[in-house]
């Protein structure tokens, strides 16, 4: 399988963006951890970040016929793009939101997702073990798992 990981706004500063929320690990290192648990899985990772909404629906838009499934942390997007929850409803490719802090446990509007309706799932609080868990279900549900 191929996974496209896409990574909304302020993503590309993990590690030292709240280390207390977000964790302690910088965004190369996730997407390079990534890349090697996919391939574990025979499966191949590309990751995706932006800050600029367009980008993002630009890469979703790109995925048909080249990725199996998509991999999405919006952040901030979560809340109030309907662009993007537009762009995942347009493509026939499946999405699994996901979170690494848990969402519901923080500020009140970060309770609610608007993209996730277009999502088969979402995965939120299990810090960046959310990625790799997002992977499995994907492997799992391809072969009958």
């Amino acid at each position: 399988m191929k996974f496209l990981i896409i990574n909304g706004p302020n993503l590309n500063l993990l590690g030292s963006r709240e280390p207390d929320i977000y964790g302690q690990t910088g965004y190369e290192a996730l997407c390079q951890s990534l890349r090697e648990t996919a391939a574990s899985l025979d499966s191949e990772a590309e990751c995706f970040q932006s800050n600029h909404e367009g980008a993002i629906i630009d890469a979703i838009h790109g995925a048909p016929g080249r990725f199996d499934a998509i991999i999405l942390n919006p952040g901030a997007f979560t809340h109030y793009s309907y662009a993007i929850l537009d762009a995942l409803k347009a493509v026939d490719v499946p999405c699994v939101e996901v979170h690494i802090s848990n969402v519901h446990q923080r500020e009140e509007f970060r309770h609610r997702s608007v993209t996730a309706p277009a999502c088969v799932g979402q995965i939120c609080g299990l810090g960046t073990y959310g990625y790799t868990a997002a992977m499995r279900y994907f492997r799992e549900a391809r072969h009958g798992g």
